[in-house]
């Protein structure tokens, strides 16, 4: 199994990176802030306006597969550097041939929408077992979503279809979101109504977005270090430049990883009001420092271990994109009968 190795994130404006020697080193104002050697990184995502890199770094980046991305100071996505696409050609072959094939790709988006229904009906469940003295008043509502999301995810495996499947999955997700206040303990400074993007209009929104992103860069670099096209997914449509597989990737990890990490932050108290800024259009986005403390926080939660439910061997939470992405590669080349799309036990 790969080790998982880590990401280099550069969050200040007015950063450079170049490359030095077997390394990268970043600096501002001409000083050095920080070196790390090239072979202990997978990937390196700066967030800012004005940060640079050197076409030396970003050769070098290339040559190492390690994944170089740029985005916005609030997390979206402007662009990746990549390198020659390497992996088996017939792989993506297989690949493209799937996708185009009906039948075949809604095989596999039931697998990954059924375990992401599982996984978030466990989330509840979880809240609902471990703050039960809390929750009173919030346990025949939560019980009475446990119960849907059971429903939902039954249905999501006999979907005749994508359409009807993204219906089901839009149907599950808000009876799950619709329940999240219940989840927050952390008074009325953190209260949503549904989930909203594009731009988050509430603190809530706004960190599952900015986790969301940071899952999406992890996804796509597992599927391409595979040797599939992250571009080319079964469940959500091609656009170009839209990495749809990551997206479809990410979707059974979205509660195991992503919405418990935004719980943890808020119910801990690791992040504020303060944290937030408000825009005159309404949008609500993370402030520099807290987007640290949140990047913090998903670095630490990816070096614990869990037993993988398929494989049964031990592997950090950060690797299981990698090893979703190769069980996903060996289904393709027809090693597996089916996708087994991660579940959280």
């Amino acid at each position: 199994m790969k080790k998982h190795l880590n990401t280099l994130f550069i969050t200040t404006d007015g950063t450079y990176l170049h490359q030095d020697g077997a390394a990268v080193e970043v600096r501002r104002q001409g000083e050095a802030l920080i070196r790390v050697p090239l072979l202990n990184l997978d990937g390196i995502s700066c967030f800012g306006w004005n940060i640079t890199a050197s076409a030396a770094l970003m050769s070098a980046c290339a040559q190492n597969n390690v994944s170089l991305s740029f985005h916005t100071p609030h997390g979206r996505f402007l662009a990746a550097v990549n390198g020659f696409t390497s992996g088996n050609i017939r792989l993506r072959r297989a690949q493209y041939r799937l996708a185009d094939d009906p039948a075949g790709a809604l095989r596999v988006a039931c697998h990954c929408i059924g375990a992401k229904i599982a996984n978030a009906r466990i989330v509840v469940q979880r809240a609902l077992r471990d703050h039960a003295d809390s929750l009173t008043e919030e346990t025949p509502e939560m019980e009475r979503v446990i119960a849907q999301l059971g429903r939902y995810a039954l249905l999501s495996q006999s979907a005749t279809d994508l359409d009807s499947l993204r219906g089901i999955e839009g149907e599950a997700a808000a009876a799950y979101f619709g329940t999240f206040n219940a989840l927050i303990r952390a008074g009325e400074d953190f209260r949503m109504d549904g989930r909203n993007r594009r731009p988050p209009i509430d603190p809530v929104n706004a960190l599952l977005s900015f986790v969301y992103m940071l899952l999406m860069h992890d996804c796509r670099s597992a599927l391409e270090s595979n040797g599939l096209d992250a571009q080319c997914g079964f469940l959500h449509r091609d656009r170009p430049g839209r990495p749809s597989l990551a997206l479809d990737l990410m979707e059974e990890f979205r509660p195991f990883l992503a919405d418990r990490l935004v719980l943890s932050l808020i119910n801990r108290k690791q992040v504020a009001r303060g944290d937030f800024s408000c825009e005159p259009a309404g949008a609500v986005l993370l402030k520099e420092d807290a987007r640290k403390k949140v990047i913090t926080a998903w670095q630490e939660r990816k070096q614990e271990e869990l037993q993988h439910p398929f494989l049964q061997e031990k592997c950090t939470v950060g690797a299981l994109p990698y090893v979703q992405s190769l069980l996903l590669a060996r289904y393709l080349r027809g090693d597996i009968d089916a996708y087994p799309a991660f579940l959280w036990r």
